[in-house]
């Protein structure tokens, strides 16, 4: 072989040793290394460190204490405000009510006033004396009245335990069974309220 054919052979070789050396060098870019490049836009992850845990429990705990004393606040508020409407209340049915003792102590002297008055219409020489008891009388009925007091109307109502005190049974043509037939003594009372219950005699 001569020299000039030696040296084509060489030179091919050279250019193919080449070209085969940099198809296998990764592509790093201009200026760029042989290391995998980072993606700035990529995600580190982050862990909660134990400083970070203990606060995040601490802060849950405090949270669920708050709540449970404002829970205790509203229902101490709404005992409170129960409390005050009872007690108001009271006040106002100790006022509406405060003439009832007197009042019951003076129901035997309006029953003997109202005998006496009727004993001297069966007896004309008490006349005069019967006008003047009868004025006294409404004039006690009249002071009576202003402070809440009134007379149940009982006969021929039916009979109403809340109202009235039966003290016996009586046959009746006039009326119905359970109704009041007659009132032994008038019932009272005072503003909305059972001063005195009507002793009755009921239908049978």
């Amino acid at each position: 072989m001569n020299n000039e054919h030696k040296d084509a052979v060489q030179d091919t070789v050279t250019e193919e040793t080449i070209e085969e050396t940099l198809e296998n060098t990764p592509n790093t870019g201009e200026g760029g290394s042989s290391e995998e490049a980072v993606n700035p836009e990529q995600e580190i992850p982050v862990t909660e460190s134990a400083d970070e845990a203990a606060g995040s429990a601490e802060l849950e705990k405090l949270q669920a204490e708050l709540q449970e004393q404002q829970q205790r606040t509203l229902r101490v508020q709404a005992d409170f405000d129960n409390f005050r409407r009872r007690t108001q209340k009271e006040k106002e049915d100790l006022g509406k009510y405060a003439s009832s003792k007197l009042i019951t102590e003076l129901l035997p002297v309006i029953d003997n006033f109202e005998r006496a008055l009727q004993a001297s219409e069966e007896n004309p020489e008490f006349e005069s004396f019967s006008k003047g008891v009868s004025m006294i009388f409404r004039q006690l009925e009249s002071v009576l009245a202003t402070e809440g007091l009134s007379a149940m109307k009982s006969v021929g109502e039916p009979f109403n335990p809340e109202y009235h005190q039966a003290i016996m049974q009586v046959e009746s043509d006039e009326y119905e069974e359970g109704i009041v037939v007659e009132e032994v003594q008038k019932g009272y009372m005072l503003k909305d309220k059972v001063l005195r219950p009507a002793m009755v005699k009921v239908s049978m």
